[in-house]
């Protein structure tokens, strides 16, 4: 029976994954390539359309073209799971995805005509007649994406289909042939209902060993009044803020801007573990001190190896990420 309640109104935290070095093979995995986007869920109820982030803000303003898109579908109603990319070259960029979150609608316009984005979907929780499919396994989920993607998607360029295949071997040729459109490699649970906000049903395999971290407080620049490296932080289960490594690959030209950024988020406390010491009131010996910050700021980083609880070496600062929630960052990523 189809549901009274607006799907606008429902809640649905992502589905996560958990980090592997290599994806498992055998029966009862299907894969799919691994987006450089942001993640977002999709939801339409008649004239209305909501985009949400993985961390559950919205992001209905900044991805316009995106909206219309999905309100010329001839579906009334829908939640989809998928990915927002633009494409540049024969690449994702994930920098065009930062510069939509402007403050500016006019600015966001204008970015949405000369960089429009892309939606890619691998999932359907609530289906045309308003069904809810999230305690259905990911078999039946698929079928019936599939045939929602057929029934509607068609002529819709902007909109489409993830690929997923059940071959291991399919799955390794494409993270050998796609290029840099790939982040890397999705295994998902065929037999599981969909794992909202939790890790339990997908794994994920990466180009490169990544991180989002926090920034949980920052030193400045020997003999500097810029920043020098930032500190990084991740979750436990506890909810534990543990100071796991810092990264110092801040380009010159980013240092003024960021240091301001960083000022004003300082605070009195930030990491509850592993604390690197005690806090810096602005004394002269800048690079020795640490200051903390409010966990406000998400960073990607690479890393080569994780003992200890803390990284190894020195990690290199991939990309901001404001579309990630601190809450996200944890020590499941790299367990």
């Amino acid at each position: 029976m189809p549901s009274t309640k607006s799907v606008l109104k429902y809640d649905y935290p992502p589905m996560e994954a958990q980090l592997v070095e290599k994806l498992p093979g055998g029966e009862g995995w299907q894969y799919e390539p691994k987006w450089d986007g942001f993640r977002c869920l999709a939801f339409r109820d008649g004239s209305e359309v909501e985009l949400r982030s993985k961390s559950g803000q919205s992001l209905t303003r900044y991805f316009p073209e995106v909206v219309e898109n999905l309100l010329r579908l001839k579906a009334k109603h829908f939640v989809l799971d998928g990915e927002l990319v633009i494409s540049e070259g024969k690449s994702f960029s994930f920098d065009k995805l930062l510069q939509r979150i402007h403050p500016a609608e006019s600015r966001i316009r204008k970015l949405a005509e000369e960089t429009p984005a892309t939606y890619i979907v691998f999932d359907l929780l609530v289906g045309d007649n308003e069904k809810v499919l999230v305690k259905e396994d990911l078999t039946e989920r698929r079928q019936k994406l599939d045939k929602f993607a057929g029934r509607y998607f068609n002529g819709h360029d902007s909109i489409m289909v993830s690929p997923a295949t059940l071959s291991l071997q399919d799955a390794n040729k494409w993270l050998a042939t796609t290029g840099a459109f790939l982040d890397g490699i999705v295994a998902k649970r065929m037999d599981l209902p969909y794992q909202s906000g939790n890790r339990k049903g997908m794994l994920k395999m990466k180009r490169m060993r990544t991180a989002d971290c926090v920034v949980g407080g920052f030193r400045y620049g020997s003999n500097s009044k810029l920043v020098g490296s930032l500190l990084l932080g991740l979750y436990d289960d506890e909810g534990e803020l543990h100071h796991v490594g810092f990264t110092s690959s801040i380009s010159a030209g980013e240092k003024p801007e960021l240091t301001k950024k960083l000022e004003k988020l300082r605070a009195k406390e930030s990491f509850t573990e592993n604390i690197p010491g005690a806090p810096s009131r602005w004394s002269n010996e800048r690079s020795a001190e640490w200051v903390p910050l409010k966990p406000k700021l998400i960073v990607e980083v690479r890393y080569d190896h994780f003992t200890g609880g803390r990284f190894r070496h020195g990690t290199k600062l991939l990309r901001w990420r404001p579309d990630k929630a601190a809450k996200q960052c944890t020590m499941e990523q790299i367990s």
